[in-house]
């Protein structure tokens, strides 16, 4: 079944329609389209496009800059976008390290650093997970030793997304040595151009470079900033990576997926008719379709509960795990669907900067990249063993 939409929540997906026809580059769109990446100035570009709306923020506070939509108006607009082939919002800056920074920043950080998230002047990374410290990330060791008025920070995180490109780093370090893991953990706010940071890129699976890690020796940063309480970071930690748990399911990025398969199997044949008549692929689409739509009733739920300014809670958690999974099956569905063509493993015929002319159709190019990319989701933003991990102490008791 399909959710049911009010009078309002009809106009206003209209309204969300009409924006991206006026407003999303047709070019970047048939990009997205076709499962290609594309460039930072690009992504900056439709972000800030967003934000002259009024629209780039969506959870955070309306004082701050926010919309002040719905747990619906949300999902609304994220499916719209994610159809029409807009590019996905950088989750680092508006996602992740904003709402810590609303809730435990200064008044000064709040000023300083809010509108130049909003406008995307700065570019930011995660400096969490570490090579001995990754989905066990309270036994992080990248020490932060306070030196007068500056941290002097020595350490290494690990695939850190974009942070090749990045500005600025929001970072867990340990300042005290000798307090339990958690308790002696500190969120600080790291200039990337600061004397000391060594970035080096790790080439993932599918050839391309997204993730890096990052050296740090004898980084000097001012101890204004510090977010939150030293030793207490532990606590903005949890509450960013609930957030990103949440909108890490990708729902409507695989809405979208979802529609690019079927246009697969109605393009591609088997036996001389459309591969969308195949009884067991249908099987095999009907399933995933069906566990898309109840995942997307379970965000609308997890999200209205936290609709008061709250954070979603441990539930969070099976977003994570089932989003990840249906993206990969539906990557895996449709590097099956193009059959001999997804083959190809070099770099230019993967599609992500391939310009020239496609090897056979305009998905088959992109569907190994993306059937490659996936399999790193079961990683990021806490393993799935994790997941179960939390799902089963904080939910189920166990």
């Amino acid at each position: 079944m399909d959710i049911h939409f009010s009078a309002e929540e009809v106009a206003f997906r209209e309204q969300v329609r009409a924006f991206l026809k006026a407003n999303l580059p047709q070019d970047i769109a048939d990009r997205i389209n076709q499962g290609k990446s594309v460039c930072k100035a690009d992504q900056v570009l439709w972000m800030r496009t967003l934000n002259d709306q009024g629209w780039l923020a969506a959870s955070w506070p309306v004082e701050q800059g926010g919309t002040g939509w719905t747990a619906v108006q949300k999902h609304i607009f994220d499916e719209e976008c994610s159809v029409a082939g807009a590019p996905r919002i950088v989750p680092f800056g508006i996602n992740m390290v904003g709402p810590v920074i609303i809730k435990f920043g200064t008044e000064e950080q709040k000023a300083h650093y809010l509108p130049r998230i909003l406008n995307c002047d700065d570019w930011w990374c995660q400096g969490y997970s570490e090579p001995g410290a990754g989905s066990d990330l309270a036994s992080l060791r990248t020490r932060a030793v306070r030196d007068g008025d500056d941290y002097v920070v020595n350490g290494q995180k690990t695939w850190t997304s974009t942070g090749h490109m990045a500005d600025w780093m929001f970072c867990l370090v340990r300042t005290d040595a000798e307090a339990q893991q958690q308790r002696g953990i500190s969120f600080l706010l790291i200039d990337m151009k600061s004397p000391g940071i060594t970035v080096r890129p790790i080439i993932t699976l599918d050839g391309g470079h997204y993730v890096n890690e990052v050296f740090l020796d004898n980084v000097r940063v001012p101890v204004k900033n510090l977010v939150g309480r030293e030793n207490e970071g532990w606590t903005c930690a949890k509450y960013l990576l609930t957030h990103e748990r949440t909108t890490i399911a990708g729902i409507g990025i695989a809405k979208a997926m979802l529609s690019r398969l079927k246009a697969v199997a109605r393009a591609e044949r088997r036996n001389g008719k459309p591969l969308i008549e195949d009884p067991h692929l249908r099987a095999q689409i009907a399933d995933v379709e069906i566990q898309l739509m109840a995942i997307g009733m379970s965000n609308l739920r997890i999200l209205a509960s936290a609709q008061e300014g709250g954070v979603p809670g441990s539930e969070s958690s099976i977003l994570k795990i089932k989003g990840t999974e249906i993206r990969q099956a539906i990557t895996y569905l449709l590097t099956k669907a193009v059959g001999a063509y997804a083959n190809p493993f070099l770099k230019d015929e993967l599609g992500y900067d391939h310009e020239g002319e496609l090897l056979h159709s305009e998905f088959s190019n992109s569907s190994t990249c993306q059937y490659l990319d996936m399999r790193k989701a079961s990683v990021y933003g806490g393993s799935t063993e994790i997941q179960k991990n939390i799902i089963a102490k904080m939910i189920l008791e166990l």
